[in-house]
């Protein structure tokens, strides 16, 4: 994979990753709240993941130096799918918001990718899977029950938001990341100090 003028190189355990990572979210197609679900804990874990499959087959552990270049591809890439099937959505107003929310987050890593700025992406959140999420949900939770107007998906945004900008502060300002975290947990010793 090239982009720019720098040649990606992966590890193979990298490797296995980025295609688990392009495969799954094809899922979305067929079931799409499992298969968004599936996507975005291997979003989620990938970096635990790309260690773990290292070591088990003596590897090198981690995905390359590149790898952060082709993460948001990645991330955009499944996305990009649930906005798909977003579309197959009965209600014109779910629809409408699903695609508003996809392009404003779309646009939002374009201009991270062509400035590497960060606070960016805080200010293009992802708050289109928290939509696409909610509604899924929603319809197998509570069928028939949909967005009545303007101020019911106002309210619902600003609530489906508040936790999503924390997640955006945390991840792209702050850069504390998750993975780190588990990593710890997953070496401490299993009868050692909580």
């Amino acid at each position: 994979m090239v982009t720019g003028q720098h040649r990606v190189r992966l590890t193979r355990a990298g490797a296995v990753v980025v295609a688990v990572r392009l495969a799954v979210p094809l899922s979305i197609l067929r079931w799409p709240l499992p298969g968004a679900a599936a996507a975005a804990v291997l979003d989620a874990a990938d970096v635990v993941l790309v260690d773990v499959i290292a070591r088990r087959l003596n590897l090198p552990v981690g995905f390359g130096p590149r790898y952060p270049q082709i993460d948001k591809w990645l991330d955009s890439y499944y996305l990009g799918i649930e906005a798909f099937q977003s579309r197959s959505w009965p209600e014109v107003r779910e629809r409408r918001v699903a695609a508003a929310l996809a392009i404003h987050r779309f646009v939002g890593v374009f201009a991270f990718e062509m400035t590497g700025n960060r606070r960016l992406l805080l200010a293009f959140p992802n708050l289109f899977e928290n939509f696409y999420w909610y509604v899924l949900a929603n319809r197998l939770l509570r069928p028939g029950r949909v967005l009545s107007g303007f101020g019911d998906t106002s309210k619902l945004l600003a609530v489906l938001l508040v936790p999503k900008l924390v997640q955006e502060w945390v991840l792209h300002v702050a850069e504390i990341h998750p993975w780190q975290l588990i990593e710890g947990w997953s070496r401490r010793p299993a009868n050692g100090p909580r």
